[in-house]
Formats: structure tokens, sequence, C-alpha cells
């Protein structure tokens, strides 16, 4: 198996709370950059789904914090899809800390929704196929 899209980032100063930890929201923020990246890579803009009268739609986000951020942490953020047979699809992700800690897991259930009907499209997983350069970043 292969190893995940990832990308890295660093915790910023202004990114904490009063505690000095990584703000909560933030850790939503680092997930919805990875996914763009991982579409970015994959040779999916927003620019590119928008033409196509599509957008990503997410349905349900589940954060786990498993270990604190502080300023200066350095961090990859995983992203991977995972496909079942609807309208949805998961996107598992791992906040991972350069020793290798686990900060926080994030799992969101995401569909594709079509931009003029405003409804999800059948079937995600072949609109991804046909339109990436690499869909082989979407497990695909």
């Amino acid at each position: 198996m292969t190893e995940p899209f990832s990308v890295p980032v660093t915790v910023r100063g202004y990114e904490t709370d009063v505690l000095g930890h990584l703000n909560q929201a933030v850790y939503l923020n680092y997930a919805e950059h990875a996914r763009w990246s991982l579409l970015h890579a994959a040779g999916l803009t927003q620019a590119t789904l928008v033409a196509k009268g599509v957008g990503p739609a997410a349905l349900e986000t589940t954060l786990r914090f498993r270990r604190e951020l502080v300023a200066g942490d350095e961090v990859e953020v995983t992203c991977a899809f995972e496909w079942g047979g609807g309208k949805t699809f998961h996107i598992e992700q791992t906040i991972r800390k350069a020793d290798g800690t686990v900060a926080a897991e994030v799992t969101a259930v995401v569909g594709l929704m079509d931009l003029k009907q405003r409804r999800l499209v059948p079937d995600p997983r072949e609109f991804f196929k046909e339109l990436s350069t690499d869909p082989t970043l979407f497990g695909l």
C-alpha cells in the first residue's frame, strides 16, 4: 500500500488560543488545505470544478484531538479518499507531528454537488477518474 497524500504545515503563533494550543477550528483549515492540495496535485482546481458545474460538499466532519499542537510545531497532514458505492465518499486525514505523534484525526463524509441542480452527482468516483490527471491520488 502506498503512503497517503500529505502536505507539510507549520503551526503559526496567531493560530493558537489563550492556552497556547492550536485553535480547534484551525485543525479543520489544515484538513481543508490538504484536500485542496490533493485535488490540485491531481489536476483539479476550483476553476476546473466550477467550469464542469460541480463542487465538493462536506456533509459531515468528525475531528478527534489526540495531542496538543503549539506554535512552531511542524506537522504533516495526510489525505486519503475512501470510496463506497453511492453518492458520498469518505476522506480520512491524520495530522501528525514531526516525531510521528498523532495530533488529530479528521474523518469527512463528502459528496460532489451539481451546482445547477443543487443535488449530489450519482457517481463521484467516475467524475474524479475522468477529469483528474492522476486518479491514483484518489485511490482509483
